[in-house]
């Protein structure tokens, strides 16, 4: 848990909380779908997770599904996010944020 701050642009929400969970790998598809549809409709919000092969970033009605080996795929997902208003250091997930922070 982390207490919110100016920089996180979240004033409707006190704290980040980071919930962990194991998903069957047969189920990966089924629960990113539904996540999607889940997810926040006011405020737009992200939530990822990865297997070996593949690292799923759900958005409020869009899945993308990014193969872990191919890292130009994070290009357009981060683009998204960037595209919802997103603030840059919350799209951590991407290397190319990652890239970008260090020139």
């Amino acid at each position: 848990m982390e207490q919110v701050t100016e920089k996180h642009k979240t004033p409707w929400i006190k704290q980040w909380t980071l919930h962990t969970v194991e998903i069957p790998e047969n189920q990966g598809d089924k629960i990113a779908k539904e996540l999607s549809t889940s997810l926040d409709s006011k405020h737009s919000w992200y939530a990822d997770f990865e297997n070996k092969a593949f690292h799923y970033i759900i958005f409020r009605n869009k899945v993308f599904k990014v193969e872990r080996a191919k890292l130009e795929q994070y290009s357009k997902v981060t683009k998204y996010g960037l595209t919802l208003g997103i603030p840059d250091y919350q799209l951590d997930f991407s290397p190319h944020i990652k890239e970008w922070k260090r020139k």
